[in-house]
C-alpha cells in the first residue's frame, strides 16, 4: 500500500514519515499497516495523538495508543490542545487545533509529511456536506490524496479503503480500537451524514465507492482548471517585483468567466495575505464591478483591486492613503530604472516603497 502510494505521488525520496493516530480503528490500522511498510522501505515512523481534553477518556485513550504503539516498537508522541476550549462550532476548532499541533510538531522535527486515515466512507461524507453547503468543484472533489499545509504535506493513503476492512485487520491482528462516542452525536452534521449513507446506498446504490468514482472525475476536471489558471498568470500576469500584479482589461472581455474567478481568487490569496481565499460570492461580485466602465477600485482579501492605465492591478492593502512624496519615488526610480517611463497606479508604488529599504 504505502510504497504504491509514495511512488505514484513522487514521494519515493521520503526517509521518515509521521503518522496521526487518534486510537479508533481507521488510524490504528494505518499506523500499524505503515509501521510493517516502513520497516521494510527503511523509513522511520513516528506515531503522533493529539490529546484534545473535550472528553473526560480522551487522556486515557492517549495513554492507550501510547502503549499499543511501545508494544509494536513504534516511536510515540502525544501532543496536548491546551487552553479555553469554544463552546460553539467545536467541531471546526478541534479539526483547526488538531492539525496545528500536528504540523507544528512535524516541522519542529524535520518531518515533511503525516500520513492521516481518512477511508472512503470519510470521503462519501465530505462530498455529502459539501453538497449541502453548495460547495462547487473545489469543494465537490473531495479530499486529495496529497495536499499541502503550511509547509507539511498531508497523506492520505486509504481514500480508497472501506472502513469494514480496516477494522477486519485490527481483528486479524487482535488489536483493540477506542470508539469514540462523539461518532453518534446527530449534533454533528458529519454523524447525521453518516447515519444516512446506508440509505442511500441501499434504495439508490449511491454507494461510497460510487461518489468516489465521481469525486475522481470531478479531480480531474479541476486539476484541468488549476492548470489553464496558473498557464494563464504565467503568459498573461506581470508581477511587479512581489509588490503587485496586473494583467490586460483586455481580457476580461476574452476569459471564460470561469478562468476569470480563479486568476483573481489565486492572485487576491496570493498577494492580500488572508488565511483563506475569497468566498465565492464576492468573487463573483468583483467580476460584475470590473465589467463597468465606472469601476474604479475596491478591496477584498487585504487587496486593492485598481482599474487604470488600461489594466487590471491587484496590490496589498496598505494603511497609508497618502502619496509618496515625490523624492522618495525618484530615488527608488533611480536605483530602479526600469520603472522610468511606466505608468503604475501610486498605490502600487506605495507597495514598492515599502518593500524597498529607502521606504
Amino acid at each position: 500500500m504505502l510504497k504504491e502510494f509514495l511512488s505514484h505521488h513522487l514521494l519515493s525520496h521520503l526517509d521518515k514519515l509521521a503518522v496521526a493516530v487518534s486510537g479508533g480503528a481507521d488510524s490504528l490500522a494505518l499506523a500499524l499497516m505503515m509501521n510493517d511498510e516502513c520497516k521494510n522501505l527503511g523509513i522511520k515512523l513516528t506515531a503522533l495523538t493529539v490529546e484534545h481534553g473535550l472528553r473526560e477518556e480522551s487522556a486515557a485513550e492517549a495513554s492507550y495508543v501510547a502503549k499499543l504503539m511501545k508494544e509494536c516498537g513504534i516511536e510515540h508522541h502525544i501532543l496536548v490542545w491546551k487552553g479555553q476550549k469554544p463552546v460553539t462550532g467545536i467541531e471546526e476548532a478541534a479539526r483547526e487545533a488538531r492539525y496545528a499541533l500536528l504540523e507544528e510538531w512535524c516541522l519542529a522535527h524535520d518531518f515533511k509529511a503525516i500520513a492521516v486515515a481518512h477511508q472512503a466512507h470519510d470521503q462519501a461524507e465530505t462530498f455529502l456536506m459539501r453538497l449541502q453547503r453548495g460547495s462547487g468543484l473545489d469543494g465537490l472533489s473531495g479530499m486529495k490524496p496529497v495536499s499541502l499545509r503550511g509547509g507539511l504535506l498531508i497523506l492520505r493513503p486509504l481514500l480508497n479503503v472501506m472502513p469494514e476492512e480496516l477494522k477486519r485487520y485490527l481483528k486479524r491482528r487482535q488489536v483493540q480500537w477506542v470508539e469514540d462516542p462523539s461518532n453518534q452525536c446527530n449534533d454533528f452534521l458529519r454523524v447525521r451524514v453518516r447515519k444516512f449513507l446506508p440509505q442511500l446506498s441501499e434504495k439508490l446504490d449511491i454507494t461510497p465507492m460510487r461518489l468516489a468514482e465521481t469525486m475522481k472525475v470531478l479531480q480531474q476536471t479541476l486539476a484541468y482548471v488549476q492548470e489553464q489558471t496558473s498557464k494563464f498568470i504565467k503568459n498573461h500576469v506581470r508581477n511587479w517585483d512581489d509588490a503587485g500584479v496586473s494583467f490586460s482589461i483586455k481580457n476580461l472581455g476574452e476569459m471564460h468567466e470561469e478562468l476569470l474567478f480563479r486568476v483573481l481568487g489565486t492572485l487576491i490569496y496570493q498577494y492580500g495575505g488572508a488565511k483563506y481565499k475569497a468566498e465565492a460570492a464576492e468573487l463573483e461580485r468583483l467580476i460584475r464591478r470590473l465589467s463597468e466602465k465606472t469601476f474604479k477600485s475596491c478591496t477584498l482579501g487585504g487587496c486593492e483591486i485598481i482599474r487604470d492605465y488600461g489594466q487590471i492591478w491587484i496590490v496589498p492593502e496598505l494603511k497609508i492613503k497618502k502619496r509618496p512624496a515625490k523624492k522618495l519615488w525618484e530615488d527608488f526610480v533611480e536605483a530602479n530604472p526600469k520603472y522610468k517611463k511606466i505608468k503604475i497606479p501610486y498605490k502600487l508604488r506605495l507597495s514598492l516603497l515599502k518593500l524597498n529599504p529607502i521606504y
